[in-house]
């Protein structure tokens, strides 16, 4: 017995329903009211319908199709009532069809056809339901609640739909989000849909949920048949299991329990912290209950081996003899005094504080001075093992804190891996090439070096391979560089930076004398009876034939002339060979690097600047001409941005003075000047050679030379102050091997002298300026 009825009241959405819809047909399914569900859209017609929608009012009418073969239906082809529908995303899949986000509204009834093409619109009405209440009803309710829950537990369906029931309000809200998620037909859906009856569809909704509870039901019964079939595996597992044991007591064995006691045993012998010995305890518990066949077997062996490998406590003693590290120190390495130095203070302190922490070293230099095997001979003076991990390309945060075990093949980082190698927990670790490190979608390794290089931290890295803490205060790490420029600021301040210059020429005779020519010897068989290098021919093939910072391609070359003589006695041969300057193209050939200072044809418009290189310094020639024109001013030879500025700013300066360098002011305006600096293919950056354009143009425009003995190098300003630079050492290195006599710099740059060799500071004759005037006096001859 019906005992009110509730007409709903309507909402401000539905007032903005028009009376005529276009008309979306469904293929393959009903829409219910009050939901918000996905479309797909993909007839061309269908989605020039939802074009026109998003640009009016976004609202259409969604109505299934009697028979769903029908591509186009006409208004009689589909069913009378369907809903109206709310469009609240679009998405344009890559294949072309729309994939929709709709809320449906009212149900609606198709009354009669307004259009057809392109697409269908209809007048339609708007429907209300009835809205009935009686006892049975609510009992009809609770059921369809229940019996829903149930069929959410049995089904596939998420949990939050079971609560969602549970909490829905009203007959028909619950009726429309119950019939949405049952498999129904078409015409069951509909049927649903079109009763306005309370209670007849929430007899027509239990009906449905009754059949689909009795399937899942049936479906739950044939797959505990199955499971019991799998039972009987389990059952022969364990009988198995038995199998062995009663192998173990005839006395027949089992590898297992031997491997399994063999790993106790190395835990109990092993040294290592408590949180450590704690994980691989559980770690051996785990293993010990896992069948051999399993999958995790293998990778919890690995990880346990790793755990009982690393050196957790063991460490090599250091040699705290002072003398005899600095006698191993100076053996094998000339000069270099101030790392020596750094090292025996080191050893000084360690001998008075035991527990001090390793230091973090940064060996900055060009190429071939030595920083890789000064790193061996600090690890052989320390007494300590040596380990060494190249970072150039590396690119992945795992090579330094490693896999997770979840992937298959994981292994621990670099960092790990070298004090498994070393054996100790206290090796001299050298991370070469840090300033090559990469950066990609894998991560960045230079952060994971944050950790690694900090004393505050490293005491207890974490490796993602691991998972427990490693001890890295005891290790000291040195890490090698050419530059600091391309080293994360960050990582940088955690590290003792040590610059190694580039070497003279007295220091590479003396290498090449105490180290290179012995061990090539060495090498290739020779002894000190078959070869002597005269002195003077090492000068020129350091000079003529080399050109760099370090020894390497002195090494080879050296190496050269062995072979040359190695050939000959291997011919029947037996004498001494000497070997003298006029010698050497016989081994050589002709000379490969002449003086540059020699081939330029100097006058007017050409000076000589000094630069830095990641391999050394340099010197560089500035050229300009001037040819008729209207005052431009155009720059050649790959030049950057700061040194095109710093040439601008020259001739600014230029034209400012013109009448106190003796020059017409109207010159300018009727000339164009051209800088150019040569080696064109080689890009150049920087203020330095700011005075020796600004000495260029004045060289030019005055008609003066500028002197060919002198080389200068400073930033330059309007006002013509110049500024101090970088790089002094390796210029005026750079200078010395090039035969410049006098060189110009910056007055602030006189701090830098005590760096020089004192040999090369009493060839040379320095010149420090203040301003341009002082420059241009020492630079510039004498005008005739």
């Amino acid at each position: 017995m019906v005992e009110n009825a509730v007409t709903p009241t309507t909402t401000e959405e539905e007032h903005q329903i028009p009376q005529k819809l276009p008309v979306l047909p469904l293929h393959h399914g009903v829409l219910f009211p009050e939901l918000t569900v996905p479309l797909l859209v993909s007839r061309p017609e269908h989605i020039k319908l939802i074009d026109d929608a998003l640009v009016k009012d976004r609202v259409l009418a969604a109505v299934a199709q009697r028979d769903e073969k029908i591509e186009k239906p006409s208004l009689v082809d589909l069913f009378t009532t369907g809903v109206a529908v709310f469009i609240l995303k679009m998405m344009r899949t890559p294949e072309g069809p729309y994939q929709l986000l709709v809320r449906t509204s009212r149900k609606v009834r198709l009354l009669e056809t307004v259009q057809e093409e392109p697409y269908l619109i209809a007048r339609v009405e708007l429907l209300e339901d009835l809205v009935e209440t009686s006892k049975e009803i609510e009992a009809m309710v609770v059921n369809i609640r229940n019996l829903f829950q149930r069929v959410v537990e049995l089904s596939n369906m998420p949990d939050e739909l079971g609560l969602l029931a549970a909490n829905v309000e009203g007959p028909y809200p619950l009726v429309y989000l119950v019939a949405s998620n049952l498999n129904l037909k078409v015409d069951e859906a509909q049927e649903i849909l079109e009763t306005s009856s309370t209670q007849n569809v929430l007899e027509r909704l239990t009906l449905h949920l009754n059949k689909m509870l009795e399937t899942l039901e049936l479906s739950q019964e044939i797959q505990q048949k199955v499971k019991d079939g799998m039972d009987k595996t389990q059952r022969d597992y364990m009988l198995r299991e038995q199998l062995k044991t009663i192998q173990k007591e005839l006395g027949e064995g089992d590898e297992r329990t031997v491997e399994i006691d063999e790993l106790k045993k190395r835990l109990d012998e092993t040294p290592m912290p408590d949180e450590v010995r704690e994980v691989a305890s559980k770690e051996l518990d785990r293993l010990g209950r896992m069948p051999p066949a399993a999958a995790e077997y293998t990778v919890s062996r690995t990880y346990l081996d790793w755990l009982l490998e690393l050196p957790w406590e063991v460490a090599t003693e250091d040699n705290l003899d002072i003398a005899a590290a600095q006698d191993t120190l100076d053996s094998d390495h000339y000069d270099l005094e101030k790392v020596k130095k750094r090292i025996v203070e080191y050893l000084a302190v360690r001998k008075l504080k035991q527990d001090m922490k390793g230091p973090i070293l940064c060996f900055v230099g060009p190429p071939g001075v030595g920083k890789t095997s000064l790193g061996q001979s600090i690890a052989r003076t320390l007494g300590r093992k040596f380990i060494r991990l190249s970072l150039g390309g590396v690119r992945d945060e795992a090579e330094i804190r490693g896999h997770r075990r979840t992937y298959v093949g994981a292994l621990p980082g670099r960092i790990a891996q070298g004090l498994r190698k070393a054996g100790a927990n206290n090796p001299v670790f050298m991370l070469d090439e840090i300033d090559k490190v990469g950066t990609d979608f894998r991560g960045d390794p230079s952060s994971a070096l944050l950790e690694v290089l900090d004393p505050e931290q490293n005491h207890s890295f974490s490796d993602h391979y691991l998972e427990v803490p490693i001890d890295l205060s005891n290790v000291m790490f040195i890490t090698t560089a050419n530059i600091l420029d391309t080293i994360p600021p960050a990582l940088r301040d955690r590290m003792e930076v040590m610059e190694l210059p580039g070497y003279t020429e007295e220091d590479k005779l003396m290498i090449a004398k105490r180290y290179l020519l012995p061990e090539q010897l060495e090498a290739h068989g020779l002894t000190a009876d078959l070869l002597k290098l005269e002195d003077d021919a090492i000068r020129t093939i350091i000079a003529s034939h080399t050109r760099e910072a370090g020894v390497r391609n002195l090494e080879r070359q050296i190496a050269a002339v062995c072979r040359g003589v190695a050939k000959e006695v291997a011919a029947g041969r037996d004498e001494l060979t000497h070997v003298g300057p006029d010698q050497l193209e016989t081994f050589l050939g002709p000379v490969k690097f002449i003086p540059e200072l020699a081939t330029r044809a100097w006058g007017p418009g050409l000076a000589t600047g000094l630069a830095w290189t990641p391999t050394g310094g340099d010197l560089i020639f500035i050229e300009a001409a001037r040819m008729r024109g209207k005052g431009g001013l155009t720059l050649t030879g790959q030049l950057g941005d700061v040194m095109k500025e710093s040439a601008t700013a020259a001739l600014t300066y230029v034209r400012a003075h013109a009448s106190e360098l003796g020059m017409e002011e109207e010159f300018f305006d009727g000339w164009d000047i051209h800088i150019h600096v040569p080696a064109g293919a080689i890009p150049k950056d920087g203020p330095s050679a700011g005075v020796a354009m600004l000495v260029t143009l004045a060289s030019l425009i005055s008609g003066r030379q500028v002197r060919r003995d002198v080389a200068m190098t400073g930033e330059i300003t309007l006002r013509g102050d110049v500024l101090p630079v970088g790089g002094i050492k390796e210029k005026v290195l750079a200078a010395h091997r090039a035969g410049i006599h006098e060189i110009i710099l910056p007055h602030v740059n006189e701090k830098d002298l005590p760096d020089i060799p004192e040999p090369v500071r009493e060839s040379l004759q320095f010149h420090f300026v203040r301003a341009m005037p002082e420059a241009l006096e020492k630079a510039l001859e004498a005008s005739s």
